[in-house]
């Protein structure tokens, strides 16, 4: 370590992702302030990370992905289910889909009716804006263009979007340009997080410009054992190196921005957690807090395939290979075409029932072929789309395997763990067929891969989706926020009961968002920054009329 780093930093901050990006770079403004910002992962990037239509293969390379599983989940036969996270700079930030979305509006205020006061939407929603620098909506309430994150539609979206936008409008799912606004119910084009044909991250928008700040010292390649306490107070930060193990000292704060997955581990691996848990563990509780690791819970997703001929779907075949060789070039010329977009072009947010009171379903709609196990790229054509159930009631638990701070903790989110759960995404699963019925797909003629036409009962559907259903990666609530003393953090964002310690991702969530998480990790961030400057919150937004009642 460097003299500095010996004698101690201001801020220390575990994990670069994308809270600890935005914590990084908003408190090195203080220029008499001394920030370090710790992650395990590398600082090298990476082209396909960089590339947004090259997803897929991103997420598949080792040195981007913890490639965490949940232990066997009952209600899905027993699966163990993927749980990717990402490492380095940028986190989960530079191997997602890119999409922004905030959520129903009303999520927030329901976080404010569960005790977190001070995060209702009136109140969040200056953070959002400021972090925006959006291309195709003007300055308002809503939206900004002077903030770091560059957002904008996807560009020339393949023409199996308009299909899917017209057969969801022809089933009574109205259309929407901006489901960042008063609402989120209905049908349109996506925005996303990218900035000229590349990935837009926290790593790229915010840290990047920051690094040429004296007092910003970033340590990669470096594990997080655990955060040292004295007299219960944190006080540093143990980590692992190649060079060794060594302690950074924190002169004021300790925050926590390793994610919904790590957050909690770390805070166990230092005696902060249930009692019984760390004792079984072999580890000296310094503090009992029951929720470090509870309440988990994540989105499921199942999807309905369609299989064609029609090479107008994003694939690989004999005919279609002139097309891509074009789009190849496209991108690496002009940085435009396909290749510059994220894949999953548009989507639906929709109401299963009448009466509900905010969508419940996310229908994710895929311009291309089931994905191949194994390959990156679809290989065939077709098209897909993806319900996912908005507001699980299952919650899981994470604990830890055993007091070695290498090992993978035990990810258990008790998916379908609530029979009810299972119910939005059949619901969802016979939507989409009448969707993929419609006129506007006829002229693909396109038949179903999966589940098939065989599958139409609900005990059939349901069997289908045990068998086949995912996470769309968006893991929550592990230290969950809230103003009860069950609760993992304080409003703002304290561990109860230890002096010097935040947390500051998406584990501080009092529930799941009814949409992409990312967005709401960024105005998490941005939202701690001022909390641990001692800054007076923005100015909460006067909506008026603007939302729905």
């Amino acid at each position: 370590m460097s003299a500095e780093g010996a004698q101690g930093f201001d801020y220390v901050i575990v994990g670069a992702g994308t809270a600890g990006c935005v914590l990084a770079a908003r408190l090195s403004e203080d220029t008499d302030r001394t920030v370090c910002l710790i992650e395990a992962g590398g600082r090298a990037g990476n082209v396909f990370a960089s590339i947004p239509g090259t997803v897929g293969i991103a997420l598949g390379v080792d040195a981007l992905n913890w490639r965490f599983h949940s232990v066997p989940q009952p209600h899905l036969n027993n699966r163990r289910i993927p749980v990717p996270r990402g490492r380095g700079l940028g986190g989960s930030g530079i191997i997602n889909g890119m999409v922004y979305v905030r959520g129903h509006p009303s999520d927030y205020d329901d976080w404010a009716r569960a005790g977190a006061t001070g995060w209702s939407f009136r109140e969040v929603l200056p953070y959002f804006t400021r972090s925006e620098a959006n291309e195709n909506f003007p300055a308002s309430i809503f939206h900004g263009r002077d903030g770091p994150l560059n957002l904008r539609r996807i560009t020339h979206p393949n023409a199996l979007n308009f299909a899917f936008i017209e057969g969801a409008q022809s089933v009574g799912v109205p259309a929407r340009s901006d489901f960042n606004a008063d609402d989120t119910e209905g049908v349109g084009i996506r925005q996303v997080q990218i900035r000229a044909g590349r990935r837009e991250s926290t790593a790229t928008a915010y840290l990047r410009p920051a690094m040429r700040r004296r007092n910003l010292t970033i340590i990669t390649d470096a594990r997080a054992t655990r955060v040292v306490l004295q007299n219960r107070r944190a006080v540093g930060v143990e980590i692992r190196t190649p060079g060794g193990t060594h302690l950074v000292r924190a002169k004021r704060e300790v925050v926590l921005s390793a994610g919904a997955i790590q957050s909690p581990q770390i805070l166990m691996l230092s005696g902060i957690g249930d009692g019984e848990h760390l004792r079984a563990m072999g580890i000296v509780a310094q503090h009992h807090l029951a929720g470090v690791g509870r309440n988990l819970h994540d989105h499921l997703a199942c999807p309905v395939h369609m299989a064609m001929t029609n090479p107008v779907s994003y694939g690989i075949s004999w005919r279609a290979m002139p097309r891509n060789l074009v789009h190849i070039g496209q991108y690496l010329v002009t940085r435009t075409g396909p290749l510059a977009n994220n894949v999953f072009e548009s989507v639906a947010f929709l109401k299963s029932l009448p009466g509900l009171r905010k969508p419940d379903v996310q229908l994710v709609f895929q311009p291309a072929r089931k994905l191949n196990p194994g390959f990156p790229f679809p290989i065939g054509h077709g098209f897909a789309a993806s319900p996912v159930a908005l507001y699980p009631q299952s919650r899981g638990r994470l604990t830890l395997a055993s007091a070695d701070p290498m090992a993978a903790p035990l990810i258990d989110s008790n998916l379908l763990g609530v029979p009810g759960d299972v119910e939005a995404l059949v619901r969802a699963i016979r939507l989409i067929r009448r969707i993929f019925a419609a006129p506007s797909f006829e002229r693909f003629r396109a038949s179903e891969a999966a589940p098939g036409p065989a599958v139409q009962s609900d005990e059939d559907i349901i069997a289908y989706i045990r068998a086949n259903a995912y996470t769309v990666h968006h893991p929550v609530s592990t230290c969950r926020m809230g103003s009860d003393l069950d609760s993992v953090v304080d409003p703002e964002l304290r561990v109860r009961g230890i002096d010097g310690l935040r947390v500051a991702d998406a584990s501080v969530f009092p529930s799941v968002i009814g949409g992409n998480t990312n967005a709401a990790v960024i105005m998490v961030g941005e939202r701690a920054s001022d909390l641990i400057r001692g800054r007076p919150p923005l100015p909460a937004v006067d909506l008026g009329a603007a939302l729905p009642r």
